[in-house]
């Protein structure tokens, strides 16, 4: 296990905007990160395997439902406080940070905002504690960034729904207990339903080589006539926006937690810079490198201060699914590039797990696609400016 030297960068005094309590918590999950994730995220990553001992960990900082009331297990905290600790979580690794993304945005979320107070007083408790996992259901073998042609279906059989399809790309699905999953009904419209492991027909193949958010367990979902409780459709929302509200949640959080996966790209470029010595100096003397850094801390200030902005906005109710969709292609697009910089910049010893930035370049591959791609994020905008949908 390896020293973590990490230096958080705040170029502009961000920490000014903060608040004390913000501080705190940011603060323990930095040092959780530090102390638990960051001396054996390497090991698991080459391993391709999820590190399931720290899910209790991730629960005592909060990373579960932070936002969501404490009556049902959540913290209570704002929207920066959940920004900030997904931050920290990605500057140890993306596909942790995957996993208490899921788990908050796309399965406590949903419960809490879609479900009924049966549901959330049965669910939401153990979800924030860790001792039950979730996932969501909504890509599928042919429909990626059209959610809308999904495939998956159920129907009403009087005393429950059968429930028929697959879902593929799925974060925490061979270990969930719970999955929230969109399909659609007879009438082809789409509705949210728990569907919970051991239901007959259910499985979750685990998704095998990928070179890509190793540290993660990705799998499918595989639906063969389940039998779904109808106490367990989400009552309170349906159509096509109930999962894309829940994807906004999540987007923000990833705006958040690229900036984090920067930093620490950043952070290792810049100690490296000062102590490898080519010509006679350090290789940070010259003025290429200098420049790489300049440029690195710039657009890690520019996000930060996006982030924050949006977080302020989203604490008001004010945030905008295209204004979420903006920080996600933003921020994940200076992240990935950032990585690549910083290593070229450490030049073969970039491409080894001695070194956190190959893995983080790697998991960005990802980032940059799911929840939205970086080009699907960028018709989102240009609808938001014209009026004018491309989508059609």
């Amino acid at each position: 296990m390896k020293q973590n030297l990490y230096q958080a960068p705040d170029y502009y005094n961000l920490d000014d905007l903060l608040t004390e309590e913000h501080k705190l918590i940011r603060d323990a999950a930095r040092e959780w990160v530090k102390r638990d994730v960051s001396p054996i995220i390497e090991e698991y990553a080459q391993k391709a395997e999820f590190p399931t001992q720290i899910i209790s960990g991730l629960a005592e900082i909060g990373a579960f439902g932070p936002y969501i009331p404490e009556e049902y297990g959540g913290a209570g905290l704002d929207q920066i406080s959940y920004g900030l600790i997904m931050q920290e979580i990605e500057r140890g690794d993306s596909g942790v940070r995957s996993t208490a993304s899921v788990q908050s945005s796309l399965v406590m979320y949903p419960i809490f905002k879609y479900g009924n107070e049966a549901q959330r007083k049965k669910y939401l408790p153990k979800l924030a504690s860790g001792k039950w996992m979730g996932c969501f259901g909504l890509t599928e073998p042919n429909h990626g960034s059209n959610p809308s042609g999904m495939e998956t279906k159920f129907k009403d059989m009087g005393d429950h729904y059968l429930l028929n399809g697959a879902k593929m790309w799925i974060s925490n699905a061979p270990f969930a207990q719970i999955a929230v999953v969109w399909a659609k009904n007879e009438e082809g419209r789409i509705h949210g339903l728990i569907v919970e492991r051991g239901m007959e027909g259910f499985t979750t193949p685990t998704t095998h080589n990928k070179w890509s958010l190793r540290a993660s367990a990705t799998g499918e979902l595989i639906f063969d006539n389940v039998k779904v409780p109808k106490e367990n459709l989400l009552p309170n929302k349906s159509g096509l926006g109930a999962p894309l509200g829940c994807l906004d949640s999540a987007r923000f959080g990833i705006a958040w937690g690229a900036i984090g996966a920067a930093m620490d790209c950043y952070d290792t470029a810049l100690r490296y810079c000062k102590e490898r010595e080519q010509f006679g100096k350090p290789i940070g003397q010259f003025q290429l490198q200098q420049k790489k850094l300049a440029e690195m801390i710039t657009e890690i200030t520019k996000a930060q201060l996006l982030a924050w902005r949006l977080g302020t906005l989203k604490n008001e109710g004010k945030a905008t699914s295209a204004q979420i969709s903006m920080a996600k292609r933003n921020n994940v697009d200076m992240a990935i590039t950032i990585a690549r910089e910083a290593r070229q910049m450490l030049g073969g010893m970039g491409i080894t797990g001695e070194y956190s930035i190959m893995r983080h370049m790697m998991n960005l591959e990802s980032v940059i696609t799911y929840e939205g791609t970086h080009d699907i994020h960028l018709l989102i905008t240009g609808l938001d400016v014209t009026g004018l949908s491309a989508f059609k």
